[in-house]
């Protein structure tokens, strides 16, 4: 077996200078695109990643399920320990659930790609960078959301992995931190700092003084709500309430110290090979200060912000995540009895096989709008309809062009749902080139490639220039609404919003995606399977691009059939439904 150096990350100055020397990177995220020239001269391979095993994947989403449940409990005692607090667990659930949910899961990623290679591979040295302990601990949730795409921030916790399990096995050398290559500057050194614009500058002034010559200490808080601004209103005033718009505050900043974090979690020996007690081990080495040296100021400032004292209901679609300070007032609230409305804020959910997001939102929630689907099992799903369906209709234009809508993911995992992880994107990527190429050139041309905003340093651009060279490339700045004006066709290519506003809109659509990457839970099955009948789902590439071959002449033909038209108003029913009284059932819902 050939003796070779680990290589972490895409960070090249932890690689070595001997461009001869047998090397193995440890993912596909190791490897630019746009830095290809200097990987390719490499003697080195990739090393196998453990979840294109599906399977094991939803077995390890399980595991860590049932880990996060553990540890969650251990976590809120000790804090509420530390703190000095009697808090509920559900309190703490709201508050911290989101980090450590995605936390364990990311974490038992980098721990058994490094335990899967260590051990079928002969590794002796690997360079990793000198830091200090506390050096990549997030300030907070948004904070630690664009740590974790980094690899500034993965090399880190590699680094710490490898010294704390394999220490004795692999010779690490650390290095120096120098500036990263420019190239990769844009995809690292996360700042906390928040630029001014017009928006932080209403959110930060205007909204404090406008709520405080209209105070109330009951009433209904409608924060990151997802209904347009004029719903918004409609139904605060519909509930007897002067419309207000809420300010959201960004979390304290804090400095780590190591003094408060001399504790773990768990009273039994530690051992490295178990991930439980690696997991126990890194949580207090990595908890945002937000949760642990930044407490008290989160306290004072929940406690000064202008918001209800004592809320008749909450209700937000999105801000149970990141914003923290909303989470700690709401976590409150909740205690002392006031209802936790949250509403579905996209595609997926629902459908997915497994999600650890989807699963946090319904549990933290006393009631939960969905978009149109329900469990008989979880009664606080209320099958509400579209939150986005209150906008007016978009229209498409029958003479247009294709519109093909892609979607981009982290290089590293994240939390756990059915999509393509890390490595997969680039076979997402090749359907996506294989249904151009599958069409006629003149047909390919007229197709419009509209890339995700983030590209995550996959470097999506170079990729497409490179494979598809004629192909119409749009950089995802443009409004959604406003290419598919232009379009006659709409092409998605992933589960996720874009297909459930095209169906609800009435647009031409043709969706596709490998099965095997975007797993469904069985209830969703039969009806993709309609879709599919109608001719507007395809499990393969080659067969969408068919598809659009067939009716491109005519796409109204085919899509005011009435077979079609039946499946997608059946479909919409159950995952993107319009409500046709949304302001009262709202409001019900709300007054039960």
């Amino acid at each position: 077996m050939v003796v070779r150096r680990l290589i972490l990350t895409a960070i090249e100055h932890t690689w070595p200078q001997d461009t001869k020397e047998p090397l193995i990177f440890l993912g596909e995220w190791c490897r630019r695109y746009s830095r290809k020239a200097v990987w390719q001269q490499l003697d080195a391979k990739v090393a196998p990643y453990h979840w294109d095993d599906r399977q094991k994947l939803f077995d390890d989403y399980e595991y860590t399920q049932e880990l996060y449940e553990q540890l969650l409990s251990e976590l809120s005692d000790k804090l509420n320990h530390i703190h000095s607090v009697n808090h509920s667990l559900r309190y703490w659930r709201i508050l911290i659930g989101p980090w450590l949910g995605c936390f364990i899961q990311i974490l038992f990623d980098r721990w058994f790609m490094l335990k899967q290679t260590i051990e079928k591979e002969k590794i002796i040295d690997c360079n990793i960078i000198e830091r200090t302990p506390l050096s990549v601990v997030s300030n907070d949730m948004r904070h630690f959301i664009k740590q974790f795409v980094d690899d500034d921030w993965n090399e880190a916790v590699y680094g710490q992995l490898l010294k704390l399990c394999w220490g004795n096995v692999v010779n690490i050398q650390k290095i120096k931190k120098q500036s990263i290559h420019k190239k990769l500057e844009n995809d690292s050194n996360v700042k906390l700092r928040i630029r001014p614009n017009f928006k932080n500058c209403i959110d930060k002034f205007c909204i404090p003084i406008f709520n405080k010559l209209f105070p109330k200490d009951d009433g209904y808080l409608f924060i990151s709500s997802y209904f347009p601004l004029k719903t918004d209103f409609k139904l605060q005033i519909g509930l007897g309430q002067f419309p207000k718009l809420w300010q959201r505050p960004s979390a304290p900043i804090t400095k780590t110290d190591i003094q408060q974090r001399q504790w773990r979690l768990g009273d039994h020996k530690f051992d490295n090979a178990l991930f439980d007690d690696v997991a126990r081990y890194f949580i207090p080495l990595h908890i945002p200060t937000i949760y642990l040296e930044g407490y008290k100021k989160l306290n004072t400032l929940t406690d000064q912000i202008a918001w209800p004292k004592k809320p008749n209901a909450i209700f937000t679609a999105n801000a149970y995540n990141s914003n923290d300070v909303f989470k700690n007032w709401a976590g409150k609230k909740t205690e002392e009895g006031t209802m936790l409305v949250i509403g579905q804020h996209g595609g997926n959910y629902g459908m997915s096989r497994f999600s650890f997001l989807e699963k946090h939102q319904i549990d933290i929630a006393d009631k939960w709008l969905s978009w149109g689907w329900s469990d008989k099992k979880i009664p606080k799903i209320i099958p509400f309809g579209n939150l986005k369906s209150f906008e007016r209709k978009v229209r498409y234009d029958p003479d247009g062009n294709a519109l093909m809508v892609e979607m981009s993911l982290p290089r590293y995992s994240y939390h756990l749902y059915a999509l393509p992880l890390s490595k997969q994107l680039l076979e997402y990527q090749d359907d996506q080139q294989k249904f151009l190429k599958t069409l006629p050139y003149e047909l390919r041309c007229q197709v419009l490639i509209r890339l995700s905003s983030q590209d995550y340093g996959w470097d999506q651009k170079y990729r497409w220039r490179d494979k598809v060279p004629e192909a119409q490339i749009d950089p995802g700045s443009q409004d959604i609404r406003k290419l598919v004006r232009k379009s006659r066709l709409y092409i998605s290519t992933y589960n996720s919003t874009t297909y459930l506003e095209s169906l609800s809109w009435n647009v031409p659509t043709i969706i596709f995606w490998n099965p095997k990457h975007w797993e469904l839970k069985d209830e969703a099955k039969p009806y993709f399977e309609l879709l599919k009948s109608a001719g507007i789902f395809h499990n393969t590439p080659e067969s969408a691009a068919q598809q659009m071959i067939n009716v491109w002449q005519n796409v109204d033909s085919w899509w005011s059939q009435s077979h079609v038209q039946k499946v997608r108003k059946k479909f919409c029913e159950i995952y993107s439904k319009r409500n046709q009284k949304p302001l009262k059932d709202f409001k019900k819902i709300l007054l039960s």
